[in-house]
Formats: structure tokens, sequence, C-alpha cells
């Protein structure tokens, strides 16, 4: 695997909760160069959050072909904590998922689109 730090790409979390989410995920990785050939992606469907590995390259034609590195996998937020994970116990929860609530809508993605 390729040790060069990626550009990030964020798809469907528009709603606050999503952007919130985004800025966590995003002060995770190191700032990329500008030439660095490894992407990842963090994508949302139906409130699950996918996790894309990809390094690309310009083919003979000069058509972008990808190759998937791997590892991927899905996630579902369960909660942010506002605070460090020493002080765990005495954080305050900044947003909780309420799996018992029944509703419709969205969390990361806002219907308004």
């Amino acid at each position: 695997m390729t040790e060069q730090y990626p550009h990030l790409i964020f798809h469907e979390m528009t709603s606050p909760v999503g952007q919130r989410i985004t800025n966590i995920l995003k002060f995770l990785f190191p700032v990329p160069k500008r030439d660095a050939r490894r992407v990842v992606t963090f994508s949302n469907t139906d409130d699950f959050v996918s996790f894309r590995q990809h390094s690309w390259r310009k083919g003979d034609t000069g058509a972008v072909e990808l190759n998937e590195l791997g590892p991927r996998f899905e996630m579902r937020p369960y909660c942010i904590v506002l605070g460090t994970l020493d002080n765990a116990s005495s954080s305050e929860t900044e947003w909780a998922l309420r799996s018992y609530i029944n509703r419709k809508r969205r969390i990361l993605t806002d219907d308004r689109e």
C-alpha cells in the first residue's frame, strides 16, 4: 500500500450532523501533496458511511484508471462526544443516535435537495 497522504472525498453529507462528521474525519488525515495518487472516499447511503480507498493513474489512452486498495468498511455514526478520549467519562455528548425514535428523515443528508 502506498504511503502517500490521500485526497479525501465526502459524498452526501449535507446536514449539520453530516458536516460535523465530515470535519471530524477530515482532521484525522494530514494534508496531501498536490501530486498524490491516493484517494479515500467517505460516501453516505441511508445513514451508513462507506469507506473506500483507491489509487489512480492515467492509462495509455489518457483515461483515469482506479485501483481499489482496500480495506473497505461501512460505519454508522453512533454519537459525537466533545473533548478528548482522556476525559471521555466527564465529556459532554454533542449528538447521539436515538434508534428508538421512528422517523423517515435522514440524519446525514438534507432532504431539501
